[in-house]
């Protein structure tokens, strides 16, 4: 994934953000760090992975925080989302326990650079990061789809963004997130750049898309649909066909603490996990 357009200083500016995990508006954390939890997953089936004997116990420290429906922590205190539940699969195959750290994403990286967590999730991989941690496979993709107002069909003829804006709509973004280059060209110039209106988070455009001060907004799937699940919005607003594929996203690994080996143990197990009812299962659950 391309990274975005503002660059984060984290200690000596080692890592960019991204508009998957690491670029969205930061959500205040209200609860305590959860650690030592395991890992709430469901039993995998089809899943066979043989692993080797492992000769010593296998725990990792996952980082994470709070951005729903990928990270979040529930009303019993239990860490869940569709990252947690996909990972933790894995690393369940793989025979590891797993304690949970919660933070900032600027302050997790810095843990993971230090080896004081051994991987993070919902990562894109850039050169900078490359220097301090390993990346995995790519575990899932990331992209963007636009959502309308359902009482208005004449949307339904517009086949691409340019429709939109050449119709004159106003289309609802997020400061600094990245949709991808053909809608960076277009914020880039001056004419097509006034069809878009900016926002600090995706709950302001669901606002004014229902306050009709705009026409559309572009928003992470997985996150359109848990806040339309969520405010019980899907008799007022629905995804249009319009979808925008930005990138792979990974999971990092600490190089301080985690062998390459062990993450090549990963990889397999999650190769063999994608290829499961339950990976497309949970996938299916927190999407639309």
């Amino acid at each position: 994934m391309k990274t975005p357009i503002i660059v984060v200083t984290i200690a000596l500016s080692f890592a960019l953000m991204s508009c998957s995990q690491e670029q969205r508006q930061q959500q205040p954390i209200t609860s305590e760090p959860v650690t030592a939890e395991k890992a709430p997953v469901p039993s995998p089936d089809n899943l066979t992975t043989e692993m080797p004997a492992r000769s010593t116990e296998c725990t990792l420290r996952m980082g994470f925080d709070v951005w729903e429906p990928y990270q979040f922590v529930d009303v019993n205190n239990q860490v869940r989302g569709l990252d947690i539940e996909l990972i933790s699969s894995v690393t369940e195959a793989m025979g590891c326990d797993v304690e949970f750290v919660q933070g900032t994403w600027v302050s997790l990286l810095a843990d993971l650079a230090e080896g004081n967590v051994d991987l993070l999730l919902g990562a894109s991989k850039t050169q900078d990061r490359e220097n301090f941690a390993y990346f995995s496979e790519p575990y899932r993709t990331e992209e963007f789809v636009l959502y309308v107002r359902t009482d208005e069909p004449k949307f339904a003829n517009f086949e691409t963004i340019e429709d939109f804006v050449s119709n004159g709509s106003k289309i609802g973004v997020v400061s600094e997130y990245y949709y991808g280059e053909n809608i960076s060209n277009m914020l880039d110039d001056n004419d097509t750049s006034q069809q878009f209106v900016f926002g600090i988070m995706g709950e302001m455009n669901v606002a004014r898309l229902l306050d009709m001060d705009i026409d559309a907004y572009l928003e992470d799937s997985y996150v359109g649909a848990s806040i339309i699940r969520r405010k019980a919005l899907a008799s007022l607003i629905e995804p249009h066909d319009i979808r925008i594929m930005t990138g792979d996203i990974y999971v990092m690994f600490s190089q301080a603490s985690v062998p390459e080996e062990q993450v090549n143990l990963f990889n397999q197990a999650l190769a063999d996990y994608k290829v499961t009812t339950t990976y497309a299962g949970t996938l299916r659950k927190y999407g639309q």
